[in-house]
């Protein structure tokens, strides 16, 4: 790949690249919906990411070209910057903006980018290409940012110059992932522990329904405000600053105060989802996997059933993987309302999978989903 990357960049700048640069995207292996909650998330990355291949030049401008998009821009090196329209550099123009707050950039940049994460399957590809514009800023000009500032700074660029009011878990993943490691984050206070995650004779599939998520066309938003008013009703008792605050037994005493049928599912989600990456994480320091494929489907199943999130096309992949005697645990991972499942599929089976599950996917959806085979990779790094 570098040296087709290397080909690449020759090719749209007359001038070989400095240096090369890689993050990946991510997962949720479980703890969904409950980020928000203040709850345990426990992501990994993904062996698909984003690419960038740098060079200084003399002519004090950013260059942004992709191998995946036509659109490119030149915009003049300045202390600040401002998004213009939707087109896909200005997340990295975003993270120029946030770091010549601080910093000013000594040369122009030639950049090129390539990513294989497939745009709109909620494996964020957009923390990716944030994290490893500023990891390598970071790197290249020896601007002294730990890394714990780095996803920091990249959600700050999506929440204030790209517009998106999104948590931290993309961004932290995409950064500190560790090959056959998952990270358990709490969102509430950013404290995380790193756990073993060798799936062994098992590889991580991806399954991309091909149904985009568009999270504010959806009922993301009201799904946030559902928990807001059982937090609110259970404050009538207790203190909390958030519902993961609760145990599965102290919420068991109080959720009499919630008083619609609905908000109470939802906080039910939560609660024992919560709850879900506790036993997922001391399963896979076991090293028993079969228990967490158990719980994949558990989370599955309440996401499907309390919280109404997942969806025909979602379902109908999670249907076939739970009748597929290659694949021990599989889950819709994401936001939901499209987007991706995981599974967890025994290696060597990978093109039998696929075909069944594509034949079985298209018969009751109407058009096939696409199917990734991923290990768990290594966070952003220069390569």
């Amino acid at each position: 790949m570098k040296a087709e990357l290397t080909n690449k960049f020759f090719e749209k700048y007359e001038q070989q690249p400095t240096a090369h640069y890689f993050t990946p995207g991510r997962v949720n292996l479980i703890g969904e919906h409950i980020d928000y909650n203040g709850g345990l998330v426990m992501p990994c990355a993904v062996t698909l990411g984003t690419w960038l291949i740098i060079a200084p030049n003399n002519d004090n401008v950013i260059r942004f070209k992709s191998l995946n998009f036509e659109e490119t821009a030149q915009i003049e090196l300045k202390p600040s910057y401002t998004k213009t329209g939707s087109e896909w550099f200005n997340y990295p123009l975003g993270v120029f903006n946030e770091i010549s707050k601080k910093h000013k950039i000594p040369t122009g940049l030639d950049l090129l980018f390539f990513g294989n994460i497939p745009i709109g399957s909620g494996l964020s590809s957009s923390a990716s290409i944030e994290v490893v514009m500023a990891y390598a800023l970071n790197d290249y000009f020896k601007l002294g940012y730990e890394k714990i500032e780095l996803p920091l700074l990249a959600q700050k660029v999506e929440n204030e110059f790209i517009g998106v009011n999104c948590g931290i878990m993309d961004q932290f993943a995409v950064a500190f992932g560790e090959t056959d490691k998952a990270i358990v984050l709490n969102c509430d206070t950013l404290k995380y522990k790193i756990v073993d995650c060798n799936l062994g004779d098992y590889s991580l599939a991806i399954i991309n329904t091909n149904k985009p998520r568009k999270l504010a066309e959806s009922k993301y938003n009201e799904r946030v405000s559902e928990c807001q008013t059982a937090l609110a009703q259970l404050n009538q008792e207790i203190k909390l600053n958030n519902l993961c605050e609760l145990t599965a037994e102290k919420f068991a005493l109080h959720s009499h105060l919630i008083t619609d049928e609905t908000v109470l599912k939802r906080a039910t989600h939560v609660i024992k989802e919560n709850d879900r990456v506790n036993l997922a994480a001391k399963a896979l320091n076991e090293g028993n996997l079969v228990e967490f494929g158990r719980l994949m489907y558990a989370s599955h199943q309440s996401l499907k059933d309390l919280y109404e999130v997942t969806g025909v096309e979602l379902d109908t992949v999670v249907d076939f993987c739970s009748d597929y005697e290659h694949v021990i645990g599989a889950r819709m991972t994401g936001a939901g309302f499209g987007g991706c499942a995981i599974a967890l599929l025994k290696k060597g089976q990978e093109e039998d999978f696929a075909k069944q599950l594509t034949d079985y996917y298209v018969d009751r959806v109407g058009y096939p989903a696409a199917i990734y085979i991923s290990e768990i990779g290594n966070g952003a790094s220069a390569i």
